[in-house]
Formats: structure tokens, sequence, C-alpha cells
């Protein structure tokens, strides 16, 4: 299918073929008809990527910050491949669009094949030929509204939320700052609450078209404080909708000179905010940011999850307000057919674009994209060939199925270097990336559907995706008899970990689980370190690990497990690498915090026993301070002591007093190394890590949560998952 991408590097906007994204079951699929360019936001974003590296920096403080950091711990090389992959990926534009769903997820529920529907949400509503969009962006299209109107239902419920914070009265007077989309439709919807409307921009064309809507035109040079204060008898306008962008603070100044006492002020557009205090204090002016199209806007739980809030406590969230928005465009209350001055095919998104950036200099204001879909891309999921080389019987056939940072930046790269590796097939969710990727990193072919590239010629498949799909993917590789490295955790419940331990059984295929701690070269020093001691180890492990918002995918118990789970298996495997030994009773505890439960708790204490009699425990925090060090392991035994620093520095020390300091130049956990010992395996048909300590290291892990709970000690048994 066709989707517009832009390249952040070069700001370079191009129409790509990419596969049809994946169905999930709270997501519909969508056959796009029309889509809206949102000229403020899109442009934003198109003229950021046009900047160079040192003008993006300067754009976007805060992300130099994290680099700079992350060469501290990582090193130059490794930051370097991070941020390469991230520039050179597409990024999709477009967030309003409309047209026919095809097929719904099994959670679904009052949507199904053939409906007409507006669909809203950046990453979602993509200028796409076919979209994935979660349950609650997209309404039913009234059947009296084209496709071309209901294409605004995300646009309009922008305007609509500003126009519900600013809780307009009949009667009352507003100023409405900036004449673009949002301005015209904010226009609209205050002459319908039957408000008097100021209307001003720059243009004098946009001013004209807003008198036409009903407003009173305050043209460029009028003095606007005047204007207000005439039509309202010297007290100033009751409120403002500021719809216009700037970098300018003018716009915010302006609104506090002509809103009346007690007035209220609403952002909707980008604008600078050095609130000056006289005006605002003086008449006690209440400014409030609207945040895009409603309630549940970033909130995962609602767009991601599908949740709804109760109708009863959240009258209009941002689903409601784009069904609000087609019932007035229905009703004929909104009107938004006069706004569109282009239509283009997707095919000459480019030329779109060059409106925006101000190429062509013709006058622009809502510019829509048209689709024309093949009819067999559907049924056919669009696999794209990129070549149709047959696997060398001397190389290994490698397919990937996710492609995000961590794949792009430590995965993908050595393995495109190694020689004896044949990139084949790569399928992602979203479908938007597979191409680039693919294309960057000489993959022969990409699909949007997993199961079919297992069908493929391939040897083994990498499971780089979200943590809920690992354990299904691992199940389905081992049907087909294909070797699997799945990034950690290898599932997230005891269940599916007994699916897994059946089917490996079953299958002559191998297992590596991504814990790459026990392969870091500073872990190698402690293990050459204790060769030679065959008495059991004590051995502590600290992780100052951070705090991750609550709305990460991480913290959602069905799609990342929690952070014990997803993250603290690694520390479970090093000192189960350490120990040389599986775990065979577990025990842990948590730190009380009333809002979260056992298994999304972040700040735990894990207690193993190993088959060899040695014990670890590992304290795993999320609420230390960030100037200390992430991690410290301390391993003791036989008369001898270790300590690895952040794995940046490692401590030996020997019976003798001796203490042998061991510098790396930077921070190496492991990547490079357990890949090179995994491909290694690959090529001689053997198991890298023995799939015991593997299994065993997972099911330590997930009962470490059922412990938190239970308050109880629990055995790690492999024989339990048989049943």
């Amino acid at each position: 299918m066709k989707q517009v991408t832009q390249t952040l590097r070069t700001g370079v906007v191009s129409v790509d073929e990419v596969p049809i994204p994946t169905l999930s079951d709270k997501f519909i699929l969508v056959k796009n008809r029309v889509s809206v360019i949102s000229a403020g936001t899109e442009k934003t974003k198109i003229d950021m990527g046009k900047k160079n590296l040192l003008q993006k920096a300067q754009a976007r403080p805060d992300l130099v910050r994290q680099v700079i950091n992350k060469v501290k711990t990582e090193g130059v090389k490794k930051t370097l491949q991070t941020i390469n992959s991230r520039l050179d990926s597409p990024s999709p534009l477009g967030y309003s669009s409309a047209g026919e769903v095809v097929a719904v997820g099994g959670l679904v529920e009052g949507l199904q094949p053939g409906d007409r529907v507006a669909c809203g949400g950046a990453g979602y509503a993509n200028h796409a030929d076919y979209v994935a969009i979660p349950k609650n962006l997209a309404v039913k299209v009234p059947k009296n509204v084209s496709d071309d109107e209901a294409s605004f239902a995300t646009v309009g419920s922008i305007a609509l939320q500003g126009l519900r914070l600013a809780d307009p009265k009949l009667g009352e007077t507003f100023l409405v700052l900036g004449l673009g989309l949002l301005g015209q439709i904010a226009v609209q919807l205050l002459r319908s609450n039957g408000c008097t409307v100021i209307a001003t921009d720059l243009d004098v064309e946009l001013v004209k078209r807003a008198e036409g809507f009903g407003a009173i035109g305050a043209y460029p040079g009028s003095n606007i404080d005047e204007v207000c204060k005439g039509i309202t008898a010297g007290h100033g306008v009751d409120g403002v909708l500021v719809c216009a962008g700037s970098t300018s603070n003018q716009p915010i100044e302006l609104c506090g000179q002509v809103t009346r006492e007690k007035g209220r002020v609403v952002v909707i557009g980008a604008i600078r905010m050095d609130i000056p205090r006289e005006d605002y204090f003086k008449k006690e002016i209440s400014v409030v940011i609207s945040r895009s199209y409603g309630p549940g806007r970033y909130d995962p739980f609602y767009e991601e999850n599908g949740n709804d809030y109760p109708l009863g406590y959240v009258r209009f969230t941002e689903q409601r307000n784009m069904q609000a928005f087609l019932e007035l465009v229905s009703k004929g209350s909104v009107d938004v057919k006069p706004l569109i001055t282009h239509r283009f095919d997707v095919d000459k998104a480019a030329e779109a674009y060059q409106l925006i950036e101000g190429r062509k200099t013709e006058p622009y204001l809502g510019i829509v994209m048209r689709y024309q879909p093949d009819e067999n891309e559907f049924s056919n999921m669009n696999r794209i060939e990129l070549g149709k080389k047959a696997v060398l019987s001397e190389r290994i056939g490698i397919s990937f199925f996710g492609a995000g940072n961590y794949a792009t930046a430590s995965l993908l790269p050595p393995m495109k270097a190694d020689v004896d590796v044949e990139l084949r097939g790569l399928a992602t969710a979203s479908g938007r990336t597979a191409q680039s990727v693919a294309k960057q990193f000489g993959f022969d072919f990409c699909v949007s559907d997993y199961v079919e590239l297992l069908e493929r010629d391939t040897n083994a498949v990498v499971v780089a995706s979200r943590h809920d799909s690992h354990a299904v993917a691992v199940c389905e590789a081992f049907k087909k008899d294909k070797h699997v490295y799945v990034e950690k955790p290898l599932g997230l419940s005891i269940e599916e970990l007994s699916e897994i331990h059946r089917l490996y059984e079953s299958s002559s295929a191998s297992l590596m689980v991504g814990f790459n701690r026990r392969f870091a070269p500073s872990t190698e020093h402690v293990l050459k370190h204790f060769e030679y001691i065959d008495s059991p180890l004590m051995i502590n492990i600290r992780v100052n690990s951070g705090e991750i918002p609550r709305d990460h995918w991480i913290q959602d118990p069905r799609t990342g497990g929690g952070r014990i789970i997803g993250e603290g298996c690694h520390f479970v495997d090093l000192a189960s690498a350490i120990a040389k030994s599986n775990p065979v009773l577990v025990s842990a505890m948590a730190v009380r915090k009333e809002e979260k439960s056992a298994l999304l708790n972040d700040s735990v204490s894990v207690s193993l026993k190993f088959e060899s009699g040695s014990v670890a425990n590992i304290i795993y925090c999320a609420d230390g301070s960030k100037s200390m060090a992430k991690e410290r392991v301390e391993v003791l035994g036989g008369g001898l002591s270790a300590e690895i620093d952040d794995f940046k520095l490692v401590r030996l020390y020997s019976g003798d007093s001796k203490v042998k300091t061991i510098k790396q130049g930077v921070q190496d956990k492991g990547q490079a190394n357990m890949l090179k010992a995994w491909l290694k395996a690959l090529k001689a048909g053997e198991q890298c890590v023995p799939y015991d300590c593997l299994m065993s290291n997972s099911m330590a892990t997930i009962m470490a949560v059922e412990s938190i709970s239970s308050g109880v000690s629990l055995n790690v048994d492999l024989a339990t998952l048989e049943f």
C-alpha cells in the first residue's frame, strides 16, 4: 500500500510502498478514502526535518541532553548508531482521515466491515491507503456527510475541545486569533453557540473568509484592542481562542489586553507563552491550554486499550467530540466544504506539501488527499519483494519480527556486518517502518503477517516486538521448526511458558533469549576470577532503574507485563550465570505502593537460591537518585570477591589482599558478544545457552512477582510446566 512519510534527517516527503498494518483485537482496519493535511501541525514537523543537525539540536535541547548522557554511558559508536537509526526511519504524516472499515478486531463492538468511519490520531489516521485505528478513535459517519467532510472530524474536534474549555455562553463575545483551519471552524462553532465573534489574522483573505461565516473581521494593521472594546462597550471580550502558531510572544500579550476582567483565554495553537503578569493578574484572567481532541488523548488506557470513560463523568471524550462535530456538519451548523482549497491524489503528496512549505506560492487552506487502493492489496497483505535470493547453504537466513529502536540500533547492525548472515524477511506491526528498515539493512522482503514470514526461506527468526507478542511468536516459530532468538521476556505468565515448553519439546529448533549481561566483558572477568572456586557464592545485584511513567506500555500488565517481568529477568539470568547454576527457590518482597499491584511494583527485593547452593539478592528500585550509577554487582565466596560498577569498571579482590581494577572505555552490557555467541551456536547446530537455564530463569522471574502477592517462597521446577 502507499503511505506518505517524512525522513527526519532530510525532511524529504515521499510516498512509500509499505505492508498493510497488522490488525489487533481492539483495532479496526480502514481503507482510507480521504485524509486532510493539517497545515499548522504538519508544517512544524516538515520544518523540523528541513533543519540541519545543529538547528535540530538548538530546537530540541532536551534531546541533546539525552544524547550526551548516552555517550557517557554507552560510547560514541553506539550512540551514533541509535541517532542514525532514528534519523533515517520514516515518520508517518497525517492524523485526520475518513474511509471504509474492511476488518475489525475481535474485541471491537458497534463497527463492522462496510461502515464508513472518520478516524483520528497521530500515528494512526495517517496519509495512507490503509490504516489501523484504535476503536476509540473512530466514529461512524452520518449518511448525509461526504467523505471529504468526514475527513475533517479530528481537526474539528480539536477546535471543539478548545470551545468546551472556553465555556462560551449565549450572547458572549469572543476573539478568534488565527484563522487557519482551526480558526475558521472555531468561528463557526462560536456562531452556532450564539456568540458574537471577532476574527483576526495576518492574512486578509482569511479574515474575509471568516466574515463569510458571520464573524466581525479585524484586518491586519487595525487596533485589535480598540475593535474589541468598541464592540463590548469598553469591557473587553469574554474570551479568546488562540488558534495561531507563532514563536512571538505578541499573541499572548494581546490576549491580556483585549480580555475583560475574569475572562478566559484558551490556547489551541502552538505559541510562545511568557504570560505578562500585569494584565492577567489585575483582571484575574484564566488561561487554559487545550489538549488536542479532548479527554482520552495521550492516555494509552483509553486510546490503545480501548477503555471508555463513563459518560456520566466525562461527557465529551475525544471520540464523542468527533461524533459531536460530525453531527454539527450533518445538521449544517458547521460547513467545511468552503475550507477545501486543494485536492491531491496520494501519488502527488510531495506536490501537496510544496504548498505548506512555501515552494508553491498560491494561497491554500484545506488540503485533502484522496486514495484509490488496489482491491487486491488487502487480500494479499501486500508482500513487498526487495530481492529474490535463496539462502545459501553456507549462510544463515534470519528474519525479524519487530524493528523498533533496540532492534535497529543494537541487533541489526552487527547481523548485517556478519558475512555468514543473510537477512531474509521483516514484519512489523505498523508496517510503515518495514520497507525503509528492510532497505537500510538489506532484507530480501517485508510482510505484514508474521505467520507468512515463517513460511518463507529462513532458518531463524528474531522476535523483537512488544512483550505481549513474544510467547505467541516463539510458539509459531517452533511449529515451523525455526530457530528463535527472542528479546526478553520469554513470556508474561507461567501458562505462556508452559506452551513454549510443550512445543520446544516436540521441535528440533533451538531457543535463545536476549539475556545479554551474562555475555558482558565485565561478567566474563568475574567468571574467570571465580573459575576454580567450588564453594557456593553470595551474589548481590543493585539496580537503580529510575522511574518510568505509569502510562508507558511496559507498565501495562497485558502489554508489557510490568518492569520486574519485563526487565528484572535480566538480573535473575545474570545471577544464574555467575552462580553457574539454575534457580530452585525464589522469594520476593516489594516496597508498599498503594497505587500499584504486585505485578506492576517496580521497587522490589528478590532472593534466589540455586542448585549449587549459591544465593543471590536482587534490589530493583525505581525511586533512587538519578546521580547514582544504574547497576552494581557484588560477588563473594571462596576467599575471593568481585565488583562490577555499571558494566564500565571491574574490581577483582584476591586472598592476598591484592585488588585488580579493570576499566572499560565505555559501558558494555554484552549485546555484541551475545549475538556472536548465538550465531556461532546456530552455525554449529547447537543451543547457545542451555534451554533449562533460560526457562528456569524466566520462570523464576514470573514466580518472584507471584511471591510478592502470596508472601511465600516458591519452588522453581521445570517439571511443573508439563502439566
